[in-house]
């Protein structure tokens, strides 16, 4: 007889997520790997593999960078390029290596958007950034729209230099070609390495005979004999990745700047475990957040901040690994509200409502951010879990204050001067994203779970209203909306939308670092946690004016 048991829905959408994962590293395909070989040059993901301490230890972002875009170009797997953070001879790095088996390495749009972003995070962090560049340059068909802007492929030589005047280390190692303004990288880089046979020059062969008729050779023009000995550019020069990766770690090893992590002692097991993340998360319904928590928290460690107030929210301090975190998260169950007499006039005493879930009221909204200010008193990292449908709206909340209410608590956590660190559990709707530290108020690392949603509504309430727009539009036109039309137009607007606030079309244009595995969650943020070792607590926490 067939089995009877059901799949958990989330845990079914995470297996499908894990299959699409293992393509998308594949970056060019067995072909373009192949070829790469043949040039007896590593792929991005094997120098990566040697270049850390531990190949499982590797945490990746942007993996889904640019997924299911330029299809009109073939596509660009991850971006063409692979960012991460792992251990080098025990130190924290941020490794950003070029995948030549994807149009050569070239610059997409959102290849410059994610080397950016993980620049920005080994800023914020001041973790060392390691490059392993073997890029073509700039992907001459979309070059409007990676060349000009401050988040294109400027940006990024503009952040060396910020960077390196911090004194944040950075090591560029060449091994394929470095071309036109993308030498700048390496040379705008501490220490430069670079393999034979690899180029590094403005312009290559071909180019400079037609600028200025000269014929010149590969190596003459800019091979790494040449920038060790002539132009003096490189300061290392190796027979191949591998002696070059070698020379890398060794490097890395005598720099002072670079500090070794520095292990917590580690915490109490969470109360439950991991996989109990299934039973206790319902994306479809209610479900009580801190037993979410309970999976992911060290035991007995969770200290709930205004328990019985503002229940909307669920806030508290606790410590994962070992290490102090606060927790703001949304909670997706009914909670009550219990309101004082002088809200009604101060007839009858106190009153009693109910909080809908994942709805953010005005006291609610109110004690998250005392208590992210206290976050910040303490110099500890936040956690945010978001599945929220945003803040409360109507007659009674807007005359309660939640526009108030609200930019309180986005202008506490818009200044914290901690890392914030974000995981979108399954819905992160409109302002309530923003007040959650949504990727517009520079979260430290973003993560989500399989399935989640991003946008600035739910899909119902937005097919409603974008619908209505196309139906009063074509009324306008003189055109007739029977009832098929209506329903054709329904199903269209819904698609469409659909598939804007799946979490994979957000993390293919930038807006979170990872998609995680829901019972490896507590993995995540001690990975996230042990990224932050560096960070600069000395800066003062200041909010500006509140409205109170």
């Amino acid at each position: 007889m067939p089995s009877t048991e059901t799949i958990n829905p989330l845990r079914a959408i995470n297996e499908e997520f894990q299959q699409i994962e293992k393509d998308i590293r594949l970056g060019g395909g067995l072909k373009a790997i192949e070829r790469q070989h043949e040039k007896n040059r590593l792929t991005a993901r094997e120098r990566i593999d040697l270049l850390v301490d531990d190949p499982a230890g590797f945490t990746e972002l942007g993996l889904w960078a640019a997924y299911e875009m330029y299809a009109e170009h073939g596509g660009a797997p991850g971006a063409g390029v692979v960012t991460g953070v792992g251990q080098v001879e025990g130190r924290t790095c941020m490794i950003i290596a070029n995948d030549a088996t994807v149009k050569a390495g070239a610059f997409f749009p959102m290849t410059c958007k994610k080397i950016i972003r993980a620049q920005h995070m080994a800023h914020m962090a001041r973790m060392p950034l390691v490059y392993l560049v073997d890029s073509a340059g700039v992907f001459l068909p979309l070059q409007e729209d990676v060349f000009p802007d401050t988040d294109d492929f400027g940006r990024i030589f503009r952040n060396n230099a910020v960077i390196s005047a911090e004194g944040i280390p950075q090591i560029a190692a060449i091994m394929g070609f470095c071309v036109a303004g993308g030498g700048y990288l390496p040379v705008l880089c501490d220490t430069l390495l670079m393999t034979e046979g690899s180029g590094l020059y403005l312009a290559g062969p071909a180019l400079v005979k037609a600028a200025i008729g000269q014929e010149v050779s590969d190596e003459d023009l800019g091979g790494a004999s040449m920038h060790a000995a002539i132009s003096g550019t490189i300061d290392f020069k190796e027979k191949d990745d591998e002696s070059c990766i070698k020379r890398v770690r060794s490097l890395v090893k005598k720099h002072d700047g670079m500090s070794k992590v520095v292990k917590s002692e580690g915490g109490e097991a969470p109360a439950r475990q991991g996989e109990d993340i299934y039973s206790a998360f319902n994306g479809g319904g209610q479900y009580d957040v801190r037993d979410v928590l309970e999976c992911v928290v060290d035991g007995d460690s969770f200290d709930e901040y205004k328990g019985e107030y503002g229940a909307s929210i669920v806030c508290g301090y606790a410590s994962i690994d070992g290490r102090s975190v606060g927790v703001v998260a949304n909670q997706k169950m009914v909670t009550k509200r219990v309101m004082g007499g002088q809200a009604h006039g101060g007839k009858g005493g106190p009153t009693h409502s109910v909080n809908m879930p994942g709805v953010i009221y005005d006291e609610s909204a109110d004690k998250a951010a005392r208590f992210i200010m206290d976050c910040n008193q303490r110099k500890i990292p936040i956690v945010f879990l978001h599945d929220t449908t945003g803040f409360m709206v109507g007659r009674d909340s807007e005359q309660q204050g939640i526009i108030r209410s609200g930019a309180k608590m986005v202008n506490a956590m818009s200044n914290c001067v901690v890392p914030k660190i974000v995981v979108i559990l399954n819905a992160s709707y409109g302002a309530g994203n923003y007040a959650m530290c949504g990727r517009a108020f520079d979260p430290f690392i973003s993560l989500a779970w399989p399935g989640s949603k991003c946008a600035v509504m739910g899909a119902a309430q937005a097919t409603g209203v974008l619908a209505m727009i196309e139906e009063r539009s074509r009324q306008r036109k003189g055109e007739t909306i029977d009832e098929g039309t209506k329903q054709t137009i329904l199903k269209a607007v819904a698609d469409s939308y659909n598939e804007q606030q799946d979490i994979r079309h957000g993390a293919a244009r930038g807006w979170l670092d990872r998609i995680i595995e829901p019972h490896r969650t507590r993995e995540e943020l001690i990975a996230a946690l042990d990224m932050t070792q560096n960070w600069d607590y000395s800066r003062e926490f200041r909010t500006g004016v509140l409205q109170v």
